[in-house]
């Protein structure tokens, strides 16, 4: 059965599939990444994985897999395959796709940016399906998004489009991991309103998923923290919304798991803020943690299609 690689890089872990062409799962797996054992080690685990998975499908489908897609976090150049910065791994210009091809047996692969490569898989399958534009938000450790135009993924000139986090909403605010103050991902973000809340608890452990708890339990204090950051989320994504004109607007992300806890206040919010902008719906994800493999496998299957038609 024809198919192909698809596989997410997350930070402590891997997800991996075989797909077939006709986009139905075969086969799917999980892997540790090994950071803890440095850089060139996160490397060899991918690229052994990614290996394991060809030998796999060889061995149970009748033939190896045809192609491959990789996301990874950080900075990526998918025009040249190079994983250009990832905080997360230690990595500095890795050339991912090369080094795939070669353990792989040259076949073709695709290296896509892990929150635009879960944004192309919403668009597609998931809540952005059959709205033609859309901005899929990643409410994470940090916040990332995916600008989607009809069955693709907008990366900009340089692959970097989409950097929300990196809005200055609140200048001299909290220094950002880019150097600035104020940024989105300073504010807004799970570790922003982790850090926010465990100050206002006294509680050095607490993360944003206790602070959404005590936001549904009615405490005051929490609810304070919470509201502070969906005021600074709004307040970015308004910019957004002004430059994009997003048909919807789709939350994911491990903060959105809080639900209607987040969802409600950001529509009040954004809501609140619109003048002349048409208002986008504003809905949850639909994939959840799969969404970017997922979209792996599309961007493998993509390669398929654009050679075919050549």
């Amino acid at each position: 059965m024809r198919h192909v690689i698809a596989l997410d890089v997350g930070g402590t872990g891997m997800k991996a599939a075989l797909v077939g062409l006709d986009g139905a799962l075969l086969y799917e797996a999980r892997r540790a990444t090994g950071r803890e054992h440095g850089p060139d080690v996160v490397v060899e685990s991918v690229l052994g994985f990614a290996r394991e998975l060809r030998a796999h499908g060889r061995t149970h489908f009748g033939t190896a897999a045809e192609a491959a897609g990789i996301a990874v976090p950080g900075v990526v150049d998918a025009e040249r395959g190079v994983a250009v910065h990832c905080a997360d791994f230690g990595w500095r210009d890795v050339p991912l796709r090369g080094l795939l091809r070669h353990r792989l047996g040259r076949i073709p692969v695709a290296l896509g940016h892990d929150v635009r490569t879960g944004g192309l898989a919403e668009g597609r399958l998931g809540a952005g399906r059959g709205t033609g534009r859309f901005l899929y938000v990643s409410l994470g450790t940090g916040i990332a998004g995916a600008i989607g135009i009809d069955d693709g993924i907008e990366t900009g000139a340089g692959g970097r489009a989409g950097e929300l986090g990196h809005i200055v909403v609140r200048p001299g605010g909290p220094v950002c991991g880019c150097g600035r103050r104020g940024c989105l991902d300073a504010l807004a973000s799970a570790a922003a309103i982790g850090r926010a809340w465990a100050v206002a608890s006294g509680d050095p452990a607490a993360d944003a998923a206790a602070c959404a708890k005590a936001v549904e339990a009615g405490d005051e204090v929490a609810n304070g923290v919470w509201q502070a950051a969906v005021d600074a989320l709004a307040d970015g994504l308004l910019t957004a919304l002004t430059v994009l004109d997003p048909r919807a607007l789709i939350i994911g992300g491990g903060l959105a798991e809080a639900g209607e806890t987040l969802l409600g206040p950001l529509r009040a919010a954004v809501a609140e803020r619109i003048t002349f902008q048409k208002l986008p719906t504003v809905v949850p994800a639909d994939l959840g943690d799969v969404a970017v493999c997922l979209g792996a496998g599309l961007l493998a299957r993509d390669l398929l299609t654009t050679a075919a038609a050549v």
